[in-house]
C-alpha cells in the first residue's frame, strides 16, 4: 500500500510538472510575439514612464510595461488554454512513464493502466479547481484591464464613455453623458420616469451621480413634471434614486468581452435583476457564459480521458506514431467544446444546451478508459 501511494505521488509530481514547465512555455511565446509586434508602442510607454531614464532604467521600464499589460492577460489565457495544457502534460509524462519502463514495472506488480492513470486525473482536477478560483475570485478583480492594448501601460482603469440609453427594472430610461468605472460616477445625468403606456411623468437632471450599493446618489438633482420646464420654482429636489441599473450592468453593455471575466456571482446577480437593462441577447450571453465555464471544465476532463489510450500502453511503442493519430481527435474535441459551449443548440434552454459537448464526450470517454488494455 506503501508503494502504490509513493507512485501515485511520483506520477502525480511528474505530471504537475510539465504542466507548469508548458504552461509557463506557451505563456513565454505568447508573450515574445507580442512584445516583438508591439516592440516600439512598449518603448513609447516605458519612456512616458521614466522619460530621462537610461538605457538599463528603459530596458527595466519596458519590461515592467509589458508585465503590466500582461500579467492579467494571462490570468484569461491560463484558463482558455486549460484543455489543450492538460492533454500535452498527460502525454508527456506517459511517454517518460513508458520510455523508462515504469509502467511495466508497475503493471507486472498488478495494478493496471487505469489504477496509473488515476494520479494524472487527480492532478488535472487540481489544476481545473485552480482554474475555478482563478476565474471567480482573481479575473473579476483585474477585468477592468483586459481591454487595454500596449498604447495602454501603466493606466489601471478604464477609460469614461458615454451611457446612451439604458432602461432599468422600473422602467426608467438613463443616460449620462460620462461614466467614470474606477470612481462608479455618472456625469451629466439625465433620467425620464413613464408610465405604464411608456409616457413621460417626470425628469430628472443633475450633474453627477455615485452609486451607493442600491441607488444612485444625486449631485444637484432636480425633477421636473411634463408642462412644468418653464415654471418657476416647481422643481423638485432629488437626493437619490433606487434602481438595479447597478455599475457592472453598464459595463457589461458597453464593453465588449466584460461579462466573460465576471465571476458566477457577478452574473447570478445582473441575471436577477428583475428586468433590468438587459436584453434578452445580453441575458442569454451572461447565462451561457456562466453555466458554459462549467461545461467547458468538463469537457476538457473527458477530453483528457479519450486522450489517454493513445499513451498509456503496456510495452513501449513509437509515441510519436500515436500522437499524431491523437492530434485529430484532441483537436475535435477541444475545438468541438468551445464551438458548442459558445453556439449552443437552438430550441433548448441555454442552461441546458451548453452541456451537450460534455454529454457527448463523456460517454465516449468512460468506453475509452474501459477499453484500456492491461
Amino acid at each position: 500500500m506503501v508503494g502504490v501511494t509513493l507512485l501515485d505521488r511520483h506520477i502525480a509530481r511528474r505530471f504537475l510538472g510539465n504542466w507548469l514547465a508548458l504552461i509557463v512555455a506557451l505563456f513565454a511565446f505568447v508573450v515574445t510575439v507580442d512584445l516583438f509586434l508591439n516592440l516600439k508602442r512598449f518603448l513609447r510607454a516605458a519612456r512616458a514612464l521614466d522619460p530621462d531614464g537610461s538605457g538599463v532604467k528603459t530596458a527595466a521600464a519596458t519590461a515592467l510595461a509589458v508585465i503590466d499589460l500582461w500579467g492579467p492577460r494571462l490570468l484569461q489565457l491560463f484558463n482558455h488554454l486549460g484543455g489543450l495544457v492538460l492533454v500535452l502534460a498527460a502525454g508527456f509524462t506517459a511517454a517518460s512513464l513508458v520510455r523508462k519502463r515504469e509502467l511495466v514495472a508497475a503493471l507486472a506488480s498488478g495494478l493496471s493502466l487505469q489504477r496509473l492513470s488515476a494520479p494524472i486525473f487527480a492532478g488535472a482536477l487540481a489544476v481545473t479547481a485552480l482554474q475555478a478560483i482563478n476565474q471567480e475570485y482573481v479575473l473579476p478583480r483585474v477585468a477592468h484591464l483586459l481591454p487595454r492594448d500596449a498604447g495602454d501601460v501603466g493606466q489601471r482603469r478604464l477609460e469614461s464613455f458615454g451611457v446612451p440609453l439604458l432602461r432599468d427594472g422600473a422602467g426608467r430610461l438613463w443616460r449620462a453623458r460620462a461614466f467614470d468605472p474606477a470612481s462608479n460616477r455618472l456625469e451629466g445625468v439625465v433620467v425620464w420616469e413613464r408610465d405604464e403606456r411608456g409616457r413621460v411623468t417626470r425628469r430628472i437632471s443633475a450633474d453627477a451621480a455615485d452609486w451607493t450599493g442600491d441607488a444612485w446618489r444625486f449631485e444637484g438633482g432636480v425633477a421636473q413634471r411634463p408642462g412644468q420646464a418653464g415654471a418657476a420654482g416647481r422643481a423638485e429636489p432629488v437626493a437619490e434614486l433606487a434602481t438595479d441599473l447597478a455599475p457592472t450592468l453598464i459595463l457589461v453593455r458597453r464593453v465588449e468581452g466584460f461579462g466573460q471575466s465576471l465571476s458566477w456571482r457577478q452574473i447570478r446577480a445582473a441575471l436577477a435583476q428583475r428586468s433590468a437593462p438587459l436584453d434578452d441577447a445580453t441575458r442569454r450571453e451572461l447565462t451561457r457564459t456562466a453555466f458554459g465555464r462549467i461545461s467547458f471544465m468538463l469537457s476538457n476532463l473527458c477530453v483528457l480521458a479519450i486522450a489517454m489510450p493513445f499513451f498509456m500502453t503496456r510495452a513501449p511503442v513509437n509515441l510519436a506514431a500515436r500522437s499524431l493519430r491523437a492530434s485529430p481527435i484532441v483537436a475535435v474535441g477541444l475545438i468541438g467544446s468551445v464551438v458548442g459551449v459558445t453556439n449552443p443548440l437552438p430550441g433548448l434552454p441555454v442552461a441546458l444546451a451548453v452541456f451537450f459537448p460534455a454529454l457527448v464526450l463523456a460517454p465516449i470517454a468512460l468506453v475509452r478508459l474501459a477499453g484500456m488494455r492491461t
